[in-house]
Formats: C-alpha cells, structure tokens, sequence
C-alpha cells in the first residue's frame, strides 16, 4: 500500500506516533525499524546505535537511537524483550534506514517477553493504513516512494 510515496506494509505492526515497525517472525522473535513516514521525516540517518545481544529493553525504553543531520531520536520499545540480534551492517552503512526501511534496513530483532499483551498496543492491517493516513495527512508528509 502507498499513500502519498509512503509505503505502507498491511502485514506489519505499528507504533504510529513513533513511526516503529514490528514484523512477528516465523520463530517468535520481532523485528524492528523505522517506517518508510520515519525515515523521510527524519533525513539521512548519519548514526545509529543500538542495544548489544542479550540486553533487555523494558517497554518505552529504547532498542536503539538514530541520528540524522536533522534529527536524533530513539527507537522506544512498544514490545518488551531481550535483543538477539542488531542490524551490525547498520554501523558502517545508517542510511540503508533510509535506503530500503522495511528490508535491509531493519534495526533490531527482539525475542519478546509477553507479546500478546504487548502486541495490544500496536496496529496492523486496515486500521494500521488509515491511522498512517491520518498521520502523514497531519504532519504534511510526502515520501520519495521506490522503497
């Protein structure tokens, strides 16, 4: 789904207001990023840094920070867990945020602590699309599109 050049994912989960993604993976783990609205408002993403394996990151604390040439900002945790893996590539190569924000440029992926109460706090599918229309329409955004 694209709005305004935004690609809009219908099979993720989102964090509106923060513009965080989370894709529930085949082995229970979640991955996270920044949405395609995210990474266009924010600018060129020039630093990231993000929590080491096995840290757990209590809810509304976050997984990582991002810094671009406009912005810095972290990346809070809707989902409760422990860090099994961060996006290394990421260190030497930030703006594939930018670049390719739901594939290669995925920041973190996290083994959860209780995801169905935390999955409640997120949106997805149709509702998902409408809320990030409402967003994008009230924030003014326009995406480059081609994610």
């Amino acid at each position: 789904m694209k709005y305004k050049g935004c690609n809009i994912p219908e099979d993720l989960y989102y964090d509106i207001e923060n513009q965080v993604w989370y894709r529930i993976e085949p082995d229970g783990t979640v991955t996270v990023g920044a949405t395609d609205v995210g990474q266009t408002r924010a600018g060129r993403m020039v630093n990231v840094r993000i929590k080491q394996a096995g840290r757990h990151v209590p809810k509304g604390k976050p997984y990582a920070s991002l810094e671009s040439g406009k912005w810095t900002g972290p990346v809070p945790a809707v989902i409760e867990g422990t860090v099994v893996e961060r996006n290394e590539e990421l260190f030497d190569t930030p703006d594939l945020i930018n670049d390719d924000p739901y594939g290669r440029g995925w920041i973190v992926r996290i083994k959860p602590d209780n995801l169905e109460r935390d999955i409640k706090d997120l949106v997805t599918g149709q509702e998902a699309i409408q809320k990030m229309k409402e967003y994008i329409d009230r924030e003014g955004v326009e995406c480059k599109g081609d994610q």
